[in-house]
Formats: C-alpha cells, sequence, structure tokens
C-alpha cells in the first residue's frame, strides 16, 4: 500500500490523493508575533478601501485608480507602483485560495437548493435582518442538519441587501411550506414563477428557493456566488460541517498517475477503493465517502 491516511479530494474531474509524507506540517518553534491593528490611514488599509472602491471600474483603470488614492502616502512613484503591485497579488493569491478551498468543499458535499433572501424595510433594518437570518439558519444547522455556503450582496441599482446561497436540506428538514408564487420580474420583464418559503416569508421577507437537480445547476449557482464575491470583495459565509477532504489509504493499482508541482499528489481512478484503518469501506461513491473520516 503506498500511501496511508492520504487527503482525498475532488477537482471536478478526477480524485487527487494527497500523500501526508508528501505534505508534511511544519513544525512551529515559536508562537507567531500578534497581527498589528491596521489603523484607517496605514498603507495597507488605504489600499484596501481604494481596491474595494476600484472594483466598479474596467480593469485598466483600477490600477490609476488606486495609485491616485495613494499618490500623498509614500512621496515616490517607484515605491507606490511596487506597493500596489504587491498587495493587488496579495489579493489575486487569497482569492485564488479562496475559489480552490470553497470547490473542494462543494464537490464533497450534496447540494438541492439556491436561495435567495431579499431584505425588507417592512420587517427589519439591516442589521436586524442579518442578525436574524444568520440566527435563523444557525439554528437549522444546529437542530435540522442544513448545510449552507453564502455571501451577502447588494442589488446593482437599489443597493438592496440579499443573500444567496446554495443549501443543503435534508428529506424532511424544511420548516414551513415552499409554495409557488407567480409575480413580475423587472429584470427579466417577464412573469416569473418562484418557490417561496412561508415561514421565511413571514419573518423575513421575499425569499426565493431554487431546486438544484443537477450538477451542472449546482456549478452555475457556484459561479454566482463566486462573481459577487470578486466583485464586492465579499466574504464566504459557511454554515453547517463542511470538509475539504476525505481520509483513506490508497492501493497502487488505484493511482493513475503522479499529479502537480513535483508529482506529490496522485489521480485516482474514479471507483478507486476507499479505506480506513485498514478495512475496505467500498468503492468510492457518495455513500462510501459519506462513512469515511473527514478533514480540513
Amino acid at each position: 500500500m503506498p500511501y496511508q491516511k492520504a487527503k482525498v479530494y475532488h477537482d471536478g474531474s478526477h480524485y487527487i490523493a494527497m500523500p501526508p509524507e508528501n505534505f508534511p506540517r511544519r513544525k512551529r518553534r515559536y508562537k507567531p508575533k500578534p497581527k498589528k491593528e491596521e489603523t484607517p490611514d496605514s498603507p495597507k488599509a488605504k489600499f484596501e478601501t481604494a481596491y474595494t472602491e476600484s472594483q466598479s471600474l474596467p480593469k485598466r483603470e483600477r490600477k490609476k485608480f488606486i495609485a491616485e488614492k495613494l499618490k500623498d502616502t509614500f512621496h515616490d512613484k517607484e515605491k507606490t507602483a511596487a506597493f500596489i503591485e504587491s498587495n493587488i497579488e496579495r489579493k489575486k493569491n487569497n482569492s485564488a485560495k479562496r475559489r480552490v478551498r470553497l470547490m473542494r468543499k462543494v464537490y464533497l458535499q450534496s447540494w438541492n437548493f439556491f436561495v435567495t433572501f431579499t431584505f425588507s424595510d417592512e420587517l427589519h433594518t439591516e442589521e436586524t435582518f442579518k442578525e436574524k437570518l444568520r440566527n435563523t439558519l444557525k439554528h437549522m444547522v444546529a437542530r435540522k442538519g442544513w448545510k449552507y455556503i453564502g455571501v451577502w450582496e447588494r442589488s446593482p441599482e437599489k443597493q438592496r441587501l440579499h443573500f444567496h446561497g446554495i443549501f443543503y436540506i435534508p428529506d424532511n428538514a424544511m420548516i414551513g411550506e415552499l409554495v409557488e408564487v407567480k409575480d413580475y420580474s423587472t429584470k427579466q420583464h417577464r412573469v416569473q414563477t418562484t418557490f417561496q418559503n412561508t415561514h421565511f416569508q413571514k419573518y423575513f421577507g421575499r425569499n426565493d428557493f431554487k431546486e438544484l437537480c443537477r450538477q451542472e445547476d449546482i456549478m452555475q449557482s457556484v459561479r454566482y456566488l463566486l462573481k459577487y464575491i470578486e466583485k464586492s470583495n465579499e466574504r464566504l459565509v459557511y454554515g453547517g460541517k463542511l470538509p475539504t477532504y476525505f481520509v483513506s489509504d490508497i492501493l497502487d493499482d488505484d493511482i493513475i498517475c503522479p499529479y502537480g508541482v513535483d508529482g506529490r499528489k496522485a489521480i485516482l481512478f474514479d471507483n478507486f477503493t476507499c479505506i480506513d484503518e485498514g478495512c475496505i469501506v467500498g468503492q468510492a461513491s457518495e455513500e462510501v465517502i459519506k462513512q469515511m473520516p473527514k478533514c480540513n
């Protein structure tokens, strides 16, 4: 058996194994220094503000906009340009890491709804809307086994607050009832049919529950979330147990070929044998993977 307790994830095409011996954890010999609190006048804080504001501009104009905002920070064009380049690269790297982490979590779970909750000023302030919706979803996770990945977003024209997310709601775990509603879509300029939840309608207002029946529906929904976090720099909100990997011993016959930088990973056959603590659980499938130990 070439690998024991390898971390395994799905990249959308294949299962990929990460042997622990090829990815050793670094042992910290000292405690990391506490992070310095950024003041509003610090170069990094100014960059973050300018970077967020620049997202509404065409890409070719963003650097110029940020440079204009930071022109009095360094009093040197070369230092300003170098600072902007390094921080834009930092933002790109962090975004790529978040995207990879998101996709690995998505492929390891089942999803059955794309849900949108819309702020209603008749029922809440924006603060109470956020607070009470978070609290309600927290209870659904703890009591009903819900899972979700979502993002806060404002509509382009009216700037009305929304929460979009992909959800896994187990059978018989839905609260309220899903009711078919026909209304006029100002965005699409036509009558549309949606399904709204009576419980969330009562306590939060407008909501839309769209069933995800195909893998392509799930991927389209994930791309929708990514569009908003890239546009607004918002962070994703996770709810429930959403591991990134499952853990399995890997047989030599289940490896197609080495993969990644220096071949430290391995591409596996789709029906590879899942083994936990030396015991064969079965060939890789949704039901078998549910039984395997998970980790992040």
